[in-house]
């Protein structure tokens, strides 16, 4: 029995579709954006490449979700050419995307991408990439076209404000998220073990189509803390009375994610340390959230989380950072660790952050998560998350 999913109607239809994709008008604004940054950096075509089963550049450019590994053709004008790898991939790739010129990459992906480049008249220094290209096919492109471009902070700088039907996928992937919580509060107990909450995580929103992303966990007993932030690989401890669970979760649905974090405290009430960690942690949260606004200057939220230092703790991870399409500004430091610069950067309508205080205490054996995944609108901010903030008491 698969979980509700309770999303509005306009989401549940994306998600029932056969295989989702975006709509023509969200595309097209795509390739505007893409061939414009194009005609900035003066290419005339560009490769967009992805691999290891993450849909990255590659999905938002074409609509593929990239297998093991997609090389995309670009050039503005022309039909896109997409080699996949693996040869018994196309057959799916050619399904979904009938409007592409899918081909199998051969015996080298970037063989084949500079065989098509040099078919469509490519020049030296006029061929850009986006995408983590491996040294070696990099080398290859520069011996046959000289200065490669590199487009990825332009790609990024695209990513940043997301248009209304990006962050309706986002508010999919942040329900399938928020199904792991729930499955969390009713199914964790003592006597599992770490592996065994990352499979109770996997079950919620695999049926729905996400994926997983990260699921790391924390645990660790509220008499003797040992961990104050979650492990990003589970051991085979188990869980025992007393024992506090700090969580982040992100399911991708396709390509778009959610990210939610949480505490859970195993068949007992929070102790008076772990109680004030965590009233910190929603303060800070609070503090934050209400300054998430168009024309509020990152230095603004910066300020607003010393609330967490000036209560008598810290914090270790980033407690702010820019999400969706990759691990963007504002990122907003620990004081844990040296950090750089704040950018001189303003919120915009449509920019998406995670929220994250994860409060410890500064010798760094205790702690706790609170936060999510939040957008800008017109005039404020809103969470894209349904589940609860806790903390909960489990077991």
């Amino acid at each position: 029995m698969k979980p509700a999913l309770n999303l509005p109607p306009h989401l549940t239809a994306i998600v029932e579709q056969e295989y989702p994709r975006f709509s023509d008008t969200e595309m097209t604004r795509r390739r505007a954006l893409v061939e414009r940054a194009m005609q900035d950096a003066g290419v005339d075509h560009l490769l967009v490449y992805g691999a290891g089963f993450r849909g990255g550049a590659v999905h938002w450019v074409c609509d593929w979700h990239t297998t093991y590994e997609a090389a995309l053709v670009v050039t503005p004008g022309r039909r896109d050419t997409l080699f996949i790898q693996f040869y018994n991939h196309l057959p799916l790739a050619r399904l979904m995307m009938p409007n592409t010129d899918v081909r199998w990459g051969g015996e080298a992906t970037i063989q084949s991408v500079i065989a098509e480049l040099a078919a469509r008249g490519a020049k030296e220094g006029r061929v850009g990439v986006v995408g983590a290209l491996p040294i070696g096919s990099y080398k290859a492109l520069a011996a046959k076209y000289g200065d490669v471009k590199d487009l990825n902070r332009a790609y990024f700088g695209l990513r940043m404000v997301k248009s209304q039907e990006e962050i309706d996928w986002a508010r999919i992937a942040a329900r399938l998220s928020d199904l792991s919580i729930e499955a969390l509060i009713r199914d964790i107990r003592p006597g599992i073990d770490e592996r065994d909450l990352g499979a109770i995580v996997e079950g919620a929103y695999t049926p729905w189509g996400g994926s997983n992303v990260i699921h790391f966990f924390g645990v660790t007993s509220m008499a003797d803390p040992q961990v104050c932030v979650p492990r990003q690989h589970p051991s085979t401890r188990k869980v025992q009375a007393g024992d506090v669970i700090s969580t982040e979760i992100t399911a991708s649905f396709w390509d778009a994610q959610g990210q939610v974090l949480r505490t859970f405290f195993v068949g007992a009430e929070p102790t008076p340390l772990y109680k004030q960690l965590h009233e910190t942690a929603d303060a800070a949260f609070d503090a934050i959230f209400a300054k998430l606004r168009p024309g509020t200057h990152v230095r603004e939220l910066a300020e607003a989380a010393k609330l967490i230092e000036r209560a008598g703790f810290s914090f270790y991870d980033d407690v702010v950072h820019g999400y969706g399409g990759g691990y963007l500004p504002p990122v907003i430091g620990s004081p844990t660790r040296e950090n750089g610069p704040l950018p001189d950067l303003t919120l915009q309508a449509g920019m998406m952050l995670v929220v994250q205080p994860n409060v410890i205490t500064t010798d760094q054996k205790a702690g706790v998560q609170t936060g999510e995944c939040v957008v800008i609108t017109e005039s404020d901010a809103e969470s894209i998350h349904t589940a609860p903030r806790g903390p909960f008491r489990v077991g």
